[in-house]
């Protein structure tokens, strides 16, 4: 009885609970929720917008650098040159997308929460414009690392 007890404690803690992570401030996050692109870099957005998993926070990587981390319904923004970069998801596995981004543009990329083994697992997923931008308006603004 116990044991059960421990299980469903343990998967209601994975499936909602809430990750430390630190956030920008309501004023960036009001200036990113513009979605205007920087007429010399592309916009990228990373975002999280699901419950499921928030105990757990991810990293994310550009280029192998670390950008900052997602927890439940939070996003990340970075400007990056134009060309090709990696962007990478961090928890269980190393979920990857390739974007070969153009200046002037807006890019969004879902950080979709997946059941893992012993953790949650995530896969990085470029969506279009209307569904980026919701998943957005949806989360707040993590802090993030420059790179």
């Amino acid at each position: 009885m116990f044991k059960k007890l421990f299980i469903a404690a343990s998967l209601a803690v994975f499936m909602t609970g809430c990750s430390s992570i630190k956030m920008a401030d309501s004023a960036q996050d009001e200036q990113r929720k513009e979605f205007i692109a920087p007429d010399d870099k592309a916009g990228v957005y990373i975002y999280r917008n699901e419950l499921f998993g928030g105990a757990v926070s991810m990293d994310v990587k550009v280029n192998d650098k670390q950008l900052g981390s997602t927890g439940s319904h939070t996003y990340l923004y970075t400007e990056l040159p134009e060309g090709k970069h990696t962007i990478s998801s961090i928890a269980e596995n190393t979920s990857e997308v390739e974007l070969d981004v153009k200046k002037g543009s807006l890019y969004y990329l879902w950080q979709e929460v997946k059941m893992g083994i012993i953790s949650a697992r995530s896969k990085l997923q470029l969506v279009d414009e209307e569904e980026g931008k919701n998943g957005v308006l949806e989360s707040k603004l993590a802090q993030s690392e420059a790179l």
